[in-house]
């Protein structure tokens, strides 16, 4: 199992090596088909490592690469960590982004750096695998930290725009803020614990005073509102729809935003210790997911909404984890990893139908233009939803029961978020399919075409998952489902009531409910467009001025301090002082320099008058 397991993270590697290397030399097809294959290799290599684990005995396996980091007591080595946690964020993390790198092949197709476009996707997934898969804390951070690199280089990847280059440093500079409360959680581990792997950390936490083991969760927290897109750092998502569409899909699908969540599942144990820690993190996850949501119904770019959708869905999972259920949060991210990417490629599809046209006033009627995109979209569009029997209704439902018996109000929030998630989401259906047609202008009179099969070919796969993706972990099954498989690796598992059959039959309905009363009222809206444009709320639209808020607050404050500094601080106070200093060297040097005439006579008399002042002194302290 062991070589197995590193050929996961050696495959997605040694394709970006091999196209650094030859890629000059190699055509698209070419470049595509190692791309595609190394990352599809890897889904293999998973899958068998799966297996695997299965038939092993304690399910837990760490391979040892190297030794790496030995400084005092500090001991951080090169290794893996596989178990089912691990195991199943490779599974979907691989197949997910070899759908997308086959996608890639067709949409970016005659762009000018697709050698550069591959060599950073494969790169993007190995780092993601090296997060999930490493056995410490140190080694989780090089993938971090790679992914934030990764991100940064696809999101400003048409970087002779000012939009794209402006998007890509927000991303990086929002995500280093995050990274310094993963920095911090490391610090204070290592200083109380003196490991920094994982299974150290668990075997030793309960020695973790209270104040340490809540401040350490608020650490993670912090590490994952970054990286996960939450309160208050989440506003460099939707910016981040500025890179090619095969991006957003990778960023919100298969990498980078589940990460966060990742680690705050993968660090159970030690949020075990913190009740107050766990409840602010619910707390953020369920505040982000109604506010992510909000802001989603008002927005025009079609991969805009997407990107709130994500932050709101991204918002559940940390809702589920702030109490204590964290199958459910793993359950949802793999079916949201399922239906994203099929909403973001089939929005890519859409754009590439429309010449690259994403404002979904100018689309509509797309339906019958698009024969494959818009029932695989549908798919889509009804599993997001929630809509039975879509992997969404059980996913998204399993997140909502566990909710409700723990804390009612955040229940409440999370079935007011699933309204206006089936609200949102119907309206991006009916504008961009429905209705009538508004695109001609754009297309310039031609009508829109179907995507290249390396572009549908993964849609219909992601709709197949997404219609049968709920049978990971169905309600009724308990032993060889998802959950029954992760719950081993969970160091703590909230406590509380289990709903009554009845009870769930009623949660249930809620959900659905939920979901039809958004879509229903979205049809009953957007029906007309002209008419309805009363309903995009400028406040909502401007995302409750959350960017604005950091603008006043923040930047603007910071760029006058720099332009004071630049003005007086620097001129006066800096260069005056270095300036004084020379000018008294300099005239201490010019006084000095008229003691130094050079004329021997001079030198005599101050050498006799020297040796006058020493006899007068003599003389006088003998009398």
């Amino acid at each position: 199992m062991a070589h197995v397991a590193t050929l996961i993270l050696l495959f997605p590697l040694g394709g970006f090596l091999f196209i650094l290397v030859n890629g000059r030399n190699m055509n698209e097809r070419q470049i595509g088909v190692v791309g595609t294959g190394a990352v599809a290799a890897s889904f293999v290599l998973a899958i068998i490592t799966f297996v695997l684990l299965l038939h092993h005995a304690t399910r837990e396996v760490t391979v040892n690469l190297f030794s790496w980091i030995t400084v005092g007591s500090l001991h951080v080595p090169a290794a893996l960590l596989v178990d089912p946690l691990s195991i199943t964020m490779c599974l979907f993390v691989t197949g997910i982004s070899a759908l997308i790198h086959l996608y890639s092949t067709g949409y970016m197709h005659g762009e000018r750096d697709f050698r550069k476009f591959f060599l950073y996707l494969n790169l993007f997934v190995f780092s993601m695998l090296l997060l999930v898969l490493a056995n410490n804390l140190v080694l989780t951070f090089v993938g971090w930290e790679g992914v934030g690199l990764c991100s940064y280089w696809l999101v400003s990847y048409y970087f002779d725009r000012d939009s794209a280059a402006s998007a890509g440093k927000k991303a990086f500079i929002y995500n280093r803020i995050g990274d310094v409360g993963m920095l911090i959680a490391m610090f204070l581990l290592f200083s109380r614990l003196h490991t920094l792997t994982y299974l150290g950390i668990f075997s030793k936490a309960g020695t973790l005073s209270p104040t340490i083991a809540t401040l350490t969760v608020l650490a993670l927290l912090l590490a994952a509102t970054g990286k996960s897109a939450q309160i208050p750092l989440f506003n460099w998502l939707p910016d981040a729809m500025e890179g090619p569409t095969p991006v957003s899909a990778l960023i919100h699908a298969a990498t980078m935003v589940t990460a966060g969540v990742y680690l705050l599942v993968r660090m159970s144990p030690v949020l075990a210790l913190s009740s107050s820690g766990r409840m602010t993190i619910a707390v953020i996850g369920g505040v982000t997911a109604f506010v992510a949501a909000t802001i989603a119904t008002s927005q025009k770019d079609i991969k805009k909404v997407l990107a709130f959708s994500t932050v709101s869905q991204i918002g559940y999972m940390v809702l589920a984890v702030g109490v204590g259920a964290y199958g459910a949060a793993i359950f949802l991210m793999i079916s949201h990893a399922f239906f994203k990417a099929l909403l973001f490629l089939g929005s890519g599809s859409v754009i590439h139908s429309l010449n690259g046209e994403q404002d979904m006033r100018k689309m509509g009627g797309l339906a019958k233009y698009l024969p494959l995109t818009f029932p695989t979209f549908l798919i889509g569009w009804l599993t997001i939803s929630g809509i039975p029997p879509f992997a969404g209704f059980w996913s998204k439902g399993d997140v909502l029961t566990n909710v409700f018996e723990h804390n009612k109000p955040l229940w409440v929030l999370g079935v007011a978020t699933a309204i206006l998630t089936g609200y949102y989401m119907s309206r991006l259906f009916v504008l961009t399919f429905r209705g009538t047609e508004r695109f001609r202008e754009e297309t310039h009179g031609h009508d829109p075409h179907e995507s290249p099969w390396v572009m549908t070919a993964p849609l219909v796969v992601l709709a197949a998952l997404s219609i049968v993706g709920g049978v990971l972990d169905l309600p009724w099954v308990h032993h060889d489902s998802l959950g029954g498989f992760l719950t081993p690796t969970f160091g703590y598992v909230a406590a509380g009531g289990h709903a009554s059959t009845l009870a769930q039959y009623g949660l249930a309905a809620v959900d659905v409910a939920a979901a039809v009363i958004g879509l229903l009222a979205a049809f009953t809206i957007w029906r007309d467009i002209s008419s309805s444009t009363k309903y995009e709320i400028p406040f909502l639209e401007h995302v409750w001025h959350w960017d604005d808020a950091y603008d006043a607050v923040i930047g603007r404050p910071l760029t006058e301090a720099a332009q004071f500094s630049d003005d007086v601080i620097e001129p006066r106070v800096i260069d005056g002082a270095i300036t004084g200093v020379a000018v008294s060297v300099r005239r201490s040097g010019e006084g000095l320099r008229k003691v130094q005439s050079g004329f021997v006579r001079h030198y005599a008399l101050a050498t006799v008058l020297g040796l006058a002042v020493v006899l007068v002194y003599l003389v006088a302290r003998v009398a």
